[in-house]
C-alpha cells in the first residue's frame, strides 16, 4: 500500500479529537471517562437487578443487589486485569516500579483489561453469590442454582460492555484497520486517530520510502511547536495531542493530513457487545426459562459478535505473534466460548427443573 500526497485532501473522516479526562486535575491523574465507564456499568447493573428482583425475576432479593454488585465488581476487575496479563502482556508480572501501585500487575490506571477474562471473573463471582448471604447471625441462607446467578449477570452485562467500548473510543484505543492512507479521501464514517502514533500501529511501514519523510518531517515540525526541553519525542507528541483535545483547531487541520483513516472497530463492538446482544437477551428472558438457558446464550452471541467484529480491530501491537490460522487471540477465546456456551446450552435445556426469571411477568416478592 502507498501514500498520496500528504497536502489537505477532499475528506468526509473525522480527526478524533476526545480527551479520556473528563476532568484532568495534574499529569495523568484525573478523572477520566474509562473509570467512569465501569463505574456507570456497574450502577446500571445494580439497578436492573433491583428491578428484576422487584419483579421477581430475580432469586436475589432486591435489597441484597448491592452486595451481589460488589462481589461482580471485583470477579470483573479481577479477571479482567489478570486476564490481560496472562493473554497479552505477562511481562507485567515481574515488572516493579518505585511508584505506586509498584507493580505491573496493580497498573490498571495505565489500561490493560481482557473481556474475556472479565467474563472468568463473573463466573467465579456468580459461585460465590449463589451460595447465598450472611444473615445478621452469620449464617448464609438463599442458596441458588449458580446457573441462575450466571443467567442474571449475563442480562447485566452488555450495558456495561457497551459503556467500556464506548470508553475505548473516547481514549482512541484498540484501533480498527486502515480504510484511507494520509492525505487520501475517506468514507464518511471513517475516524483518524492520531494515537496510531503511539501504539505501535502507525501506517509509515504501509508508505513509499518519500511520502514516509515527508510525512514525519511534518510531524517533527508539528511537535517542535509544543515540545518542552524535558520532552522524549512521544512526551512531545503527546503534548501535542493535548493541545488538539483542548481545542487547538489550528494544530488539529495541520495533523488531519499526516494521519490515516481507520473503522471506528469501537463502535462496531459497542453497537454489537451492547445492543444487539442485550436485544437478544432481554428479548430471550421475556418469559421464564431453565437456568443456564440464558448464561449459554450470552456466551454463543456474544462469542459469535465478538469473532465478526474483530475482523475490523487490530490485535494489540506488543504481541510476538498476533494472529494464529488468520484469527486473532480474542477471535480464538471467543470461538471457546461458542462451543461451551452450545455445550452448555445443551445440558441446560435437557436438565429437569422449572423454568425461573421472566422480567414480562410480574409477580409478588416475599420481603425477607
Amino acid at each position: 500500500m502507498t501514500s498520496a500526497c500528504l497536502s489537505p485532501a477532499s475528506t468526509l473522516a473525522w480527526l478524533h479529537d476526545l480527551s479520556p479526562y473528563l476532568l484532568r486535575i495534574s499529569g495523568d491523574f484525573g478523572l477520566r471517562w474509562y473509570g467512569l465507564a465501569y463505574a456507570a456499568g456497574f450502577l446500571l447493573g445494580y439497578l436492573l437487578l433491583r428491578w428484576l428482583g422487584n419483579r421477581g425475576a430475580s432469586l436475589i432479593p432486591p435489597q441484597r443487589a448491592w452486595d451481589a454488585i460488589m462481589i461482580m465488581v471485583i470477579g470483573v476487575i479481577a479477571g479482567g486485569r489478570i486476564g490481560y496479563v496472562l493473554v497479552y502482556e505477562p511481562s507485567l508480572l515481574t515488572t516493579f516500579t518505585n511508584t505506586f501501585p509498584w507493580w505491573g500487575l496493580l497498573q490498571i490506571n495505565k489500561g490493560g483489561m481482557a473481556s474475556h477474562g472479565g467474563i472468568i471473573g463473573v463466573v467465579l463471582a456468580c459461585c460465590y453469590i449463589s451460595r447465598g448471604f450472611k444473615d445478621a447471625d452469620g449464617n448464609r441462607t438463599g442458596r441458588m442454582p449458580v446457573l441462575h446467578v450466571l443467567d442474571l449477570s449475563a442480562m447485566l452485562a452488555p450495558a456495561g460492555l457497551f459503556l467500556g467500548r464506548i470508553a475505548n473510543f473516547i481514549n482512541g484505543e484498540l484501533l480498527g484497520k486502515i480504510v484511507a492512507m494520509p492525505g487520501q479521501p475517506a468514507p464518511w464514517w471513517a475516524v483518524r486517530f492520531p494515537q496510531e502514533r503511539l501504539d505501535g500501529h502507525d501506517c509509515s511501514a504501509l508508505m513509499e520510502p518519500a511520502a514516509r519523510l515527508a510525512r514525519e518531517q511534518a510531524i517533527a515540525a508539528l511537535t517542535d511547536q509544543v515540545r518542552l526541553p524535558s520532552d522524549t519525542t512521544d512526551g512531545a507528541y503527546h503534548r501535542l495531542l493535548e493541545k488538539i483535545q483542548s481545542g487547538n483547531q489550528e494544530l488539529a487541520n495541520r495533523l488531519e493530513p499526516l494521519i490515516s483513516a481507520r473503522h471506528p472497530s469501537q463502535l462496531y463492538q459497542a453497537l454489537a457487545e451492547g445492543l444487539i446482544l442485550g436485544a437478544v437477551l432481554w428479548f430471550l428472558w421475556k418469559s421464564p426459562r431453565k437456568p443456564g438457558v440464558v448464561g449459554a446464550a450470552f456466551m454463543i452471541v456474544y462469542g459469535l459478535l465478538r469473532i465478526a467484529t474483530e475482523f475490523y480491530r487490530l490485535p494489540d501491537a506488543h504481541l510476538a505473534v498476533q494472529r494464529f490460522a488468520g484469527l486473532s487471540r480474542g477471535q480464538w477465546l471467543s470461538a471457546a466460548m461458542v462451543v461451551i456456551g452450545v455445550a452448555t446450552l445443551a445440558i441446560a435445556s435437557r436438565r429437569k427443573v422449572d423454568p425461573i426469571g421472566g422480567w414480562g411477568m410480574r409477580r409478588t416478592v416475599a420481603s425477607t
